[in-house]
């Protein structure tokens, strides 16, 4: 891990509340697939070119129109005020700060329309699908109103994976936190909470009733198979982002690090992919760009960030992630992203010591 990151971390877990630590901390069930992230992309090695000419190195990262100063993105992450007074704003005038293109969650603390207010960069919006579709729809309406540049539906959550260090799935947020995006668009006498979960009889069909309804590109976040990424693709997915929602909900999913090569082959390039999941640095960031990924999403370390130190602690870590891939890009060879290919990886076993 990036040395800032993890005082970030340090001083995020001095200074939350305890339940708002365990939430976000949180992984499903036994927490498996949370704790292997990381190490996941430790089983990676590196093919360096030499003999290049590496004096100038340029991050920039182009993504569905919208143009970054380095391919890290911010996560769509729940409930920022947790953490800090300004919530998303903070969150949001950070990544701007930093040419960071940013996704903004669904369960916002703070409305979409001033989190677009304080934004001074790109971004996009994260939706579920409701089980009161009309919500779903009332809000990447908003956010395209608002600026949004796509939408971002996150497909792994039929149901919320429940969490052992809360009660249940996750901790009691108030409802000025919780329904600030929603409670405007509530049919009367609906009961809130329950028309804002997760619907699960979600099918393929909804990716193009978001794009009609938002006018933007919708990119599908949550898919871990090759077969399964196509399907998104082939109705309509205008990018793919491999997650397993950082280790939150299916236990034991596959780590995104090992699932994203064959996501990767199966799109074969119709599409931007995306990736998160135990990002910590830019030689994690590397591996992903060498395997074929447009871009790679950071969660966790930006909420410990923003807890730290609010929008200055998130634009110092998100330029200290693109500082630090800067520099392994030009050890490995390379002055860009797109100079990055497979054949500058290989993947050791994580149990025979063997390559493979």
């Amino acid at each position: 891990m990036h040395a800032l990151l993890a005082q970030h971390e340090e001083t995020a877990r001095a200074s939350l509340e305890p339940a708002v630590l365990g939430y976000y901390a949180a992984g499903s069930g036994q927490e498996v697939t949370a704790g292997e992230a990381e190490a996941a992309w430790l089983e990676y090695r590196l093919r360096p070119r030499v003999l290049h000419d590496v004096s100038t190195v340029d991050l920039t990262t182009e993504l569905l129109g919208a143009r970054a100063a380095s391919p890290f993105v911010v996560a769509p992450m729940a409930f920022h005020a947790l953490a800090h007074p300004d919530g998303e704003c903070a969150t949001f005038a950070g990544a701007g700060a930093a040419g960071a293109l940013g996704v903004l969650s669904t369960r916002s603390s703070r409305r979409i329309e001033d989190v677009a207010a304080a934004a001074t960069g790109p971004w996009w919006f994260q939706a579920y699908g409701m089980r009161d579709r009309e919500l779903t729809l009332a809000l990447v309406r908003r956010a395209a109103a608002a600026g949004a540049g796509a939408v971002v539906l996150t497909v792994d959550t039929p149901y919320v994976g429940r969490k052992g260090r809360v009660d249940g799935v996750r901790i009691s947020v108030p409802d000025d936190q919780y329904l600030v995006n929603l409670a405007q668009h509530l049919v009367p006498g609906s009961i809130a909470r329950e028309a804002a979960e997760q619907d699960p009889s979600m099918t393929t069909d909804v990716i193009a009733e978001l794009a009609e309804a938002s006018g933007l590109p919708v990119l599908v976040k949550g898919v871990l198979r090759g077969d399964e990424a196509l399907r998104c693709v082939e109705a309509g997915a205008a990018g793919v982002i491999v997650s397993n929602h950082g280790g939150r909900q299916l236990d034991r999913a596959v780590p995104s690090a090992l699932a994203l090569p064959e996501v990767v082959a199966a799109v074969g390039g119709r599409v931007p992919v995306l990736v998160d999941g135990g990002i910590r640095g830019g030689t994690d960031a590397l591996v992903a760009l060498a395997l074929g990924a447009d871009a790679v999403l950071v969660g966790r370390p930006l909420l410990w960030a923003l807890a730290a130190g609010g929008a200055e602690a998130v634009t110092a870590a998100l330029e200290a992630l693109a500082a630090d891939l800067a520099h392994v890009l030009a050890v490995a060879g390379a002055t860009r992203p797109a100079e990055l290919d497979p054949s500058m990886v290989l993947h050791l076993g994580a149990r025979t010591g063997l390559l493979r």
